[in-house]
């Protein structure tokens, strides 16, 4: 198996759920490593490690000759950095995308493609509808866009090469290894770091929070049982918690209760996410472990902690990043 940006956030605990599930899968993870990726994400694991770029095509295809399955989490993915600069995002998330698809056709081998529920745009707060396979896209932000053009390429390369392909698209992650300009661990390191939590606009807007395990153990389940050709959601069905909730369980957990304050919103801030899952959980028997986002907060919220050494050094620099942009 070959796992592109698996030192990073997800990809990371993807690579250590692999180690457990399937010890005699044999994994080697390409990462280019930059801000969000980190070489200590994978410490302890028995994974081969290359360091480079998916977009360096020599590289990719030498690898892929070795490879029976790509698992692709390689991308640029966070909304702000995409509005500041979105070349980034253009070249990892389209043309890297690309490379990987041009090297799969050449060896025959597999490729499941990890997505967002942000290639659907955003749902108006209150209402009874979600993103099913079949929603149209209507992307938001340079990054969303960057994404949806990636589904895009996957499925065409699978309809115009018979390239064998599946598409996940997940809600909000959270968990262990998340870096933290992300809202929920920026949250919980600023409580750890004598700082106070930071709430965008009103926190009105609404994430599906899915644990980074539980999108994981998907992929797992359509790696071993999906069927080629189609895509499959992945969310939690926690639909109705805003993100001023979120704060507000975080402050709770961490003994601090009510105690954050309000910064500049993000601008384009989608509103509310909403994944309907049913086809996962229908056709390959996927649940998710963790039910109860207060659970996920915990054993979140101790990996944090516990983990000091591994957030503190970036402490600084995100959070005058922030502050430069009233947030």
């Amino acid at each position: 198996m070959l796992v592109t940006g698996g030192a990073g956030f997800i990809g990371a605990n993807f690579v250590r759920l692999v180690e457990k599930q399937w010890p005699k899968c044999q994994v080697t993870v390409i990462d280019k490593l930059t801000y969000a990726g980190n070489r200590d994400n994978l410490a302890g694991t028995q994974t081969a490690f290359v360091h480079g770029d998916i977009t360096d095509a020599a590289l990719v295809d030498s690898l892929v000759a070795q490879t029976d399955v790509i698992v692709h989490f390689a991308a640029e993915s966070h909304n702000d950095n995409s509005l500041h600069d979105p070349s980034p995002f253009i070249t990892t998330n389209i043309m890297g995308t690309y490379v990987l698809l041009e090297a799969a056709r050449k060896h025959s081998v597999y490729l499941h493609h990890v997505s967002t529920d942000e290639v659907f745009g955003d749902l108006e707060i209150g209402a009874p509808t979600t993103f099913t396979e079949t929603t149209a896209y209507a992307p938001s932000s340079p990054y969303s866009a960057s994404k949806a053009s990636s589904d895009h390429l996957v499925r065409a390369w699978a309809r115009s090469f018979g390239l064998q392909v599946t598409v996940s698209n997940c809600s909000n992650n959270y968990g262990p290894y998340q870096h933290i300009e992300k809202f929920i661990p920026r949250q919980i390191t600023n409580i750890l770091d004598g700082r106070t939590p930071k709430l965008y606009g009103t926190g009105e807007q609404v994430r599906d929070w899915i644990h980074v395990d539980d999108h994981n153990l998907a992929v797992l389940e359509i790696l071993a049982h999906g069927e080629f050709g189609e895509t499959y959601n992945i969310g939690a069905d926690q639909q109705d918690i805003n993100n001023r909730e979120v704060i507000e369980l975080i402050c709770e957990l961490m003994g601090i209760p009510g105690q954050y304050e309000h910064v500049a919103d993000r601008p384009g801030h989608d509103q509310r996410y909403a994944m309907d899952a049913s086809k996962l959980r229908e056709q390959l028997g996927w649940q998710p472990q963790y039910t109860n986002l207060r659970d996920g907060l915990k054993q979140t919220i101790a990996w944090y902690t516990e983990h000091t050494a591994w957030w503190k050094t970036a402490k600084d620099d995100v959070e005058s990043t922030y502050a430069a942009k009233g947030q």
